[in-house]
This record gives C-alpha cells, sequence and structure tokens, in this order.
C-alpha cells in the first residue's frame, strides 16, 4: 500500500489527515495517537493527507516525490483572479496552424499539467494517445469524415464544413495540426467524459501558457460512436475517448469575442439573474 503510515518523531497530532481523509483511514486512539488504519477501506491515493500535513510526516512510497513551492498554502499569491481571468479569456479554438512540430520539452510540459486534473474518486483511469505522423492523421480524418457522413443526422449539420474544409485543408478533420492528443479511458461510465474534458482542459492551458494553440476535436468522440475503426486507429484503451489539436497557431487575436451572459437560478430565492458582461 503507497500510504504506510505515520512518522511519529514528526507527527504533532494536528489531526489534519484525519479531517481531511475522504475514505476515514485516519483516526485518533484514546491516547491521542494518530493512526493510518483499516486497509480493508480502499485507500484512493490522492494524495490529501500528504497535501495537508503542516510537518511532512505522512510516510509513503510509489507516489512520487512531494513538491513544495513558494505560496502552496496561498494560490492567491501565485496569480490573482484577475491574471487568471484574463489568461483563460485568451484561449481561442485555434483552426490555423504553423507545420512546424512541437518539441518533445514541450509536450512533456503540457503532459504534466495534464496529470493534476482531478477525476472522480481519484481512479486515474486515463491514457493518452498523441499522433504526428502526418499519413496517421491524415487516415483517421478520412476515416472520421465517412463515419460522420454515413450518418444522416451528422451529414446534415457538417456535410458543407467538411466540403470546405476539404479544400482548405491536407487533413481537414484537424486543420492541419501537427499534433493530435486523445484522451481516453476504459471506464464505461457517463461521468468519464467530464473527467477527460477536465483533463484536456488541463492540457489546453498549459498549452496556451507555452504558447501554443489548441482546439478540442469533438468530432473524434462523436466518430467513435459511429465506427469503431476510430477506436483502433488511436489505440484507445476503451470506448470512452476526446480529443484536442495542439500546435503553433498560425494567427493572432486581437480582441475578446463577446459572451452573452451566464442565467443562473438562485434555488434559496427563487429567482434568475444575470451576470453583467463587463464582468
Amino acid at each position: 500500500m503507497p500510504i504506510l503510515g505515520i512518522n511519529y518523531d514528526m507527527c504533532i497530532s494536528c489531526k489534519e489527515c484525519v479531517f481531511e481523509c475522504p475514505g476515514f483511514h485516519y483516526k485518533e486512539m484514546e491516547n491521542g495517537q494518530i493512526v493510518f488504519d483499516d486497509p480493508r477501506k480502499r485507500c484512493i491515493l490522492c494524495g490529501h493527507c500528504i497535501a495537508v500535513c503542516p510537518v511532512d510526516a505522512i510516510l509513503h512510497e510509489g507516489l512520487g516525490e512531494v513538491e513544495i513551492f513558494s505560496g502552496i498554502d496561498n494560490p492567491p499569491s501565485i496569480a490573482s483572479y484577475d491574471t487568471i481571468y484574463k489568461f483563460l479569456r485568451t484561449i481561442r479554438a485555434v483552426r490555423r496552424y504553423k507545420k512546424d512540430k512541437v518539441p518533445d520539452e514541450l509536450l512533456e510540459r503540457v503532459f504534466n499539467a495534464m496529470k493534476h486534473a482531478p477525476t472522480g474518486a481519484n481512479v486515474r483511469s486515463e491514457k493518452i494517445t498523441i499522433i504526428s505522423d502526418p499519413e496517421k492523421l491524415k487516415e483517421l480524418s478520412n476515416t472520421i469524415i465517412e463515419a460522420l457522413m454515413s450518418d444522416s443526422s451528422w451529414r446534415g449539420r457538417f456535410a458543407n464544413t467538411f466540403k470546405t474544409l476539404e479544400k482548405e485543408f491536407e487533413i481537414p478533420a484537424f486543420f492541419d495540426a501537427p499534433h493530435l492528443i486523445v484522451v481516453h479511458s476504459p471506464m464505461p461510465m457517463m461521468i468519464n467524459y467530464i473527467e477527460l474534458g477536465n483533463i484536456i482542459t488541463y492540457g489546453r492551458i498549459a498549452a496556451q501558457a507555452l504558447g501554443l494553440g489548441t482546439c478540442f476535436i469533438g468530432w473524434t468522440q462523436m466518430a467513435n460512436e459511429i465506427n469503431p475503426k476510430i477506436k483502433k486507429l488511436v489505440r484507445a484503451s476503451g470506448n470512452t475517448l476526446c480529443g484536442f489539436t495542439l500546435g503553433y497557431p498560425d494567427v493572432k487575436y486581437y480582441q475578446i469575442p463577446p459572451r452573452t451572459p451566464l442565467k443562473i437560478r438562485k434555488i434559496s430565492k427563487k429567482e434568475t439573474i444575470q451576470i453583467p458582461p463587463s464582468l
């Protein structure tokens, strides 16, 4: 078991691990000692006990190194809301890419960010396939378009779109992006799409910070539900998969496009309020 227990030479009996553990593995004994107990309960390896311990007294193995940096205990000191809000508003769905491939060291930094995305019960069932071979990308693009055009509802929605894209791009479904990153999971639950979306969002935010562009490709998911060949082409570990393109953008944006206000209902007051666009 990766969580081994407590280093009592360091433990100060603050009971933070007792209060924080979602599996209730920690408890206080009659003598005041804190113990990690009852292995019959499944530890989800979330690491919250490690994160919340002020003296690093939790013993563990096989989970990787603990990271500490300035501001970890005060996130607003790292980046203000205004800074993050402005940055998030600059993220666009990029559909024009340069031909240059992204170096492995930058791809690794994107993947490092993606591994910190939350998943239900910390299951971490996701796997990632990155496709950078133009021929493989073209084959997958053709298969996606063929699958969607075989479905009457999607054909009516995307036929003209794909005709236009095929005139502009060699790999139309991916806008000639040099990389496609597909996140997939063997778990059959619908919530997995939310978790894969979280992981992709972390990747897209990280990519933006590195000067890269991305675009969520819903066609990959939609076509996979029609043609099982999609799953084989991306070597997916299950039927749940989502993908996004990645590369150096060949476009610059000079304004933030408008967005309609959110409609928010306060259940306690039974009223709908609107957030002004300026907020």
